[in-house]
């Protein structure tokens, strides 16, 4: 059995298959080796998804995950999924070489990733081939779920927002100055509980002050990231993420604005991660 997983800050999307009859789909939470170490991991996925099938039957496993992208953090999510697995052939990669290989498969492109962070990537078809550093959601990850939600928090906080907003933000979440200092200074994974103001801006997006938001996102986006590489313009715009999916109307938008052709944008690669190596495994 072959068991591929696209893991973001957030979540985990599972895909267990023979590649013929048998395909099963599993979730579970994020495993950013930034935030998180190898036991934890480790007791994640044996209550969350060993539990549900035999794992001696796991042969191969192919994990891509956000934070998967020096020898140290592979290690993290190696070392658990070695207990987790300890009959399969594992091979841990970055979350941006998942998102080229869903986006582009074997053919030469420009890939991104918009999500609870964003990355951005130039891939030669079978690797990446040249990376701006995201810097992570304290210096960068611009357009990203946790970029937004900073946003529209801050205001909430300086009273920025318009009354109609304010009032919907307080009866969604009940939320106090020090509740929100002490989940983005005290606890883990403040990245994840500033993406998760995401679900407000969608529920709100036809909302001017939404659009502005969202659509200030994406431009700073492309200002430090996209159009840093020599020759985008003559590149299509591909995108994995749930943000990027979810206002893909205004990230469309912004990306024309930049000379760059609207080419594939999906919410989640699992499925075409699946399919890419299914394709190798029988060339």
């Amino acid at each position: 059995m072959l068991l591929i997983a696209d893991s973001g800050s957030t979540k985990t999307d599972w895909i267990l298959t023979d590649g013929k009859l048998s395909t099963s789909r599993y979730n579970t939470i994020g495993y950013n080796p930034y935030f998180i170490d190898t036991e934890n991991i480790y007791q994640s996925i044996s209550q969350k998804l060993i539990s549900q099938f035999d794992a001696s039957t796991v042969k191969n496993i192919y994990f891509y995950g956000a934070g998967c992208a020096t020898l140290e953090k592979v290690s993290i999510v190696n070392k658990a999924l070695s207990r987790c697995f300890p009959a399969a052939e594992i091979s841990v990669g970055h979350d941006m070489l998942a998102a080229a290989r869903a986006l582009l498969g074997n053919s030469k492109g420009f890939a991104a990733i918009i999500g609870t962070g964003s990355n951005t990537c130039i891939y030669n078809g079978i690797t990446i081939e040249k990376n701006i550093d995201s810097l992570g959601y304290l210096l960068g990850d611009e357009g990203s779920g946790c970029y937004i939600g900073k946003k529209i928090v801050g205001d909430f906080m300086r009273v920025y927002l318009q009354p109609e907003l304010k009032q919907q933000f307080d009866a969604a979440y009940h939320l106090t100055h020090p509740e929100i200092y002490e989940s983005m200074y005290s606890k883990l994974l403040p990245n994840r509980f500033l993406a998760g103001f995401c679900k407000f801006a969608h529920e709100n997006k036809e909302h001017n002050y939404i659009k502005k938001i969202v659509k200030d996102s994406f431009n700073d986006f492309f200002i430090n990231l996209v159009s840093r590489y020599p020759g985008y313009e003559k590149l299509s715009f591909n995108c994995v993420g749930s943000v990027g999916f979810n206002f893909k109307e205004i990230l469309s938008d912004v990306a024309l604005s930049y000379n760059m052709k609207i080419g594939k944008l999906i919410p989640f690669p699992i499925e075409d991660l699946v399919n890419y190596h299914l394709n190798k495994m029988a060339v």
